[in-house]
């Protein structure tokens, strides 16, 4: 065994070991196929070690590989501590802040309260990622999240500061088309729109006693940008956040009666990461600039 291995490869091996393949690798680290099969074989050679058996199904690790995966870990964690405490440090104002969010609240509520901010802050550059995924703040995926469910991890420092209220929503052709519900019992003999892995919609109907099953939505899709645009196209009635079904005048709300609980946001940034003056800057912003209820 090679004492001196290169220890960025590490990374390579772990998102392997993780994701069973190569290609789920090179997603996640955002690199290509054959840059990762190389990396897991440079270190295979520099360990002297057989860490995957590769199959038509992906890569199978070894005993081996499980053995060092702990010790790995422990390494990858020691980097991103080590990363975030650099970044933490730097006491200038500029320079770039990753925030992610999901795509109807990147696509459609972020935009103006992020033109305020270029205002407020022109020296901070912004990357958006626009994605229903949880990103991970602690492998430094985003400094900052929006997300609609509370992080557990004792680093992470989270806050509620929104809520988002929603309706059941109908373009107006579609009503005209097919007639107006009345009272939740109508929905069952409408067009309904619907999630496609995603039982949210199903529960909640549940909920209001309407047994329904996957089969009884006449659309179905899980992008909620796209499941926005199929209410606004007349596919049927949806559920959609009262913000956005705001944004359409042709886009009609049906039975006020039924109320669907509201979904808060939490505001989410590491704690180590927040002593960066830049990143403290922009959580504080849109602590203040998102709406209380949306």
């Amino acid at each position: 065994m090679n004492n001196d291995f290169d220890w960025r490869l590490v990374r390579s091996f772990l998102a392997g070991l993780d994701q069973g393949s190569l290609l789920g690798a090179a997603r996640v680290l955002k690199a290509t196929q054959p840059t990762i099969g190389r990396h897991i074989a440079e270190l295979e050679a520099q360990l002297g070690v057989v860490l995957f058996e590769r199959t038509g199904r992906g890569l199978l690790p070894t005993p081996t590989a499980l053995q060092l995966a702990t010790s790995a870990r422990a390494m990858d964690s020691a980097a991103n501590q080590l990363a975030r405490r650099v970044s933490g440090s730097t006491p200038d104002m500029a320079g770039t802040v990753r925030i992610t969010a999901s795509q109807p609240v990147a696509c459609y509520l972020l935009p103006p309260i992020l033109a305020q901010m270029r205002l407020a802050l022109p020296d901070v550059q912004v990357e958006l990622v626009s994605s229903n995924a949880v990103s991970n703040l602690l492998r430094r995926e985003a400094d900052i999240a929006l997300r609609m469910v509370q992080p557990v991890q004792a680093s992470l420092i989270v806050k509620r500061v929104a809520k988002i209220t929603l309706g059941t929503y109908a373009h107006r052709d579609y009503l005209r088309r097919r007639g107006t519900p009345r009272q939740p019992q109508d929905l069952l003999n409408h067009e309904l729109i619907g999630s496609d892995r995603d039982e949210t919609i199903v529960k909640g109907m549940a909920g209001f006693g309407l047994p329904v099953t996957r089969e009884s939505f006449a659309f179905r899709c899980d992008d909620l940008v796209a499941y926005w645009q199929a209410v606004r196209a007349g596919l049927g009635i949806g559920f959609v956040s009262d913000y956005l079904a705001a944004t359409d005048k042709d886009v009609l709300a049906v039975l006020p009666m039924v109320k669907v609980p509201p979904i808060p946001i939490w505001l989410t940034v590491h704690r180590e990461i927040r002593t960066s003056r830049r990143i403290r800057a922009v959580y504080d912003f849109l602590a203040q600039a998102l709406p209380r209820s949306l």
